[in-house]
């Protein structure tokens, strides 16, 4: 019998695959309705653009994302860049600033473009049609097994979570960092994208506490690297992130003494393996806790069954004709994915700002 994976890693897998679906459909979608902004992953949507709507100000966007004020300003900054929204003064704007370099001030006026609009409308209906994709593949009592092994760990009511693994980078990278809580109001059905999202923070959280290092960085460059080395090409597809994601994360990682880069080679110091060590340790300490739960235990099973189906989980993963993932520098990942999905697919997903991608593209 083939080795489970953790339910860390098995949720990961499934959340990634999920997204990459949506976003693949997204994007076949947007370029169809003729609007031509940067695509950005549906991560975009439900960390920041649903909550725009017909207009917010910036100073209420952090407390209704849930996410810190300076991550929300830079997520905000990408989107305008972008073109998904446009930011003004109302007439009575203040004139004391709020902390950007561009000097938005509070009451300032986030809206969205025509083509913001226009990506909401796609956007908005997706995760359901994508969860209906999976119960047609999978099987509806698969899908369906799933969504009620994950609502009582994502409902947990201490816990006040996103609906998507926000994005990390900056000082510390860590996912803990990039949550600030606050309120949430739960929908009566949250999106099974949202389920395994929050039951991948709650797990996140666990490990982040006593780790001292970020879950993205330690799953995905510190899990596949030892003392010898690798090339960044073998890190990316190991890890099964983008090279840009590895160079970003490298360069934290050496710098805070991690691991060392020579000759595009990146190795663990000793450092690095205290770290990867501890990790293993953790990981250990954590999985025991939640299999002895019964919510936990029913959820590894539950993502393990969906797993065991490579050849569907492949059909989630294929680009459309024209995408981007279907086109260089991303082809060689995609087929390496399309062959092994789950020896290919993030460990964790690693949320940039180069548009929310989870694998870091």
């Amino acid at each position: 019998m083939p080795v489970r994976s953790p339910v860390w890693t098995s949720l990961s897998h499934v959340l990634v695959a999920f997204t990459i679906e949506l976003d693949n459909e997204f994007e076949r979608r947007l370029r169809d309705s003729g609007q031509t902004p940067r695509v950005a992953s549906f991560v975009m949507w439900a960390n920041f653009m649903r909550f725009v709507g017909d207009g917010v100000t910036v100073a209420e966007l952090p407390e209704a994302t849930g996410i810190p004020k300076t991550r929300t300003l830079s997520t905000l900054g990408g989107m305008e860049r972008w073109r998904y929204v446009f930011v003004g003064p109302d007439p009575e704007a203040r004139r004391d600033g709020f902390g950007t370099g561009r000097g938005l001030r509070p009451d300032w006026v986030v809206r969205p473009t025509a083509a913001g609009r226009a990506a909401a409308a796609i956007w908005r209906p997706l995760t359901d049609e994508i969860e209906e994709r999976w119960a047609e593949r999978f099987g509806a009592a698969a899908v369906g097994e799933l969504r009620l092994s994950l609502e009582p760990i994502a409902r947990s009511p201490e816990l006040a979570l996103p609906e998507y693994i926000p994005i990390v980078g900056g000082a510390s990278w860590t996912v803990v960092d990039a949550v600030s809580g606050g309120k949430r109001d739960v929908a009566s059905r949250a999106p099974l994208s949202a389920l395994l999202s929050r039951a991948l923070l709650a797990y996140t959280l666990e490990f982040e506490r006593e780790a001292g290092l970020a879950l993205p960085l330690s799953a995905n460059v510190v899990r596949v690297l030892d003392e010898r080395g690798l090339s960044v090409k073998d890190v990316a597809l190991r890890g099964g992130i983008s090279k840009e994601a590895v160079a970003m994360a490298t360069t934290f990682l050496a710098k805070h003494g991690y691991v060392v880069v020579e000759d595009k080679i990146i190795r663990l110091t000793a450092i690095g393996r205290e770290a990867q060590t501890h990790a293993e340790r953790l990981h250990g300490e954590i999985g025991a806790r939640w299999a002895t739960q019964e919510d936990g235990s029913r959820l590894d099973a539950a993502v393990a069954g969906l797993l065991e189906r490579k050849d569907l989980l492949a059909r989630c993963l294929r680009p459309h004709p024209g995408g981007w993932r279907g086109s260089k520098p991303y082809l060689a990942q995609t087929e390496a994915m399309l062959e092994d999905p789950t020896g290919v697919l993030p460990h964790y997903p690693i949320v940039l700002h180069r548009g929310g991608w989870p694998d870091g593209s």
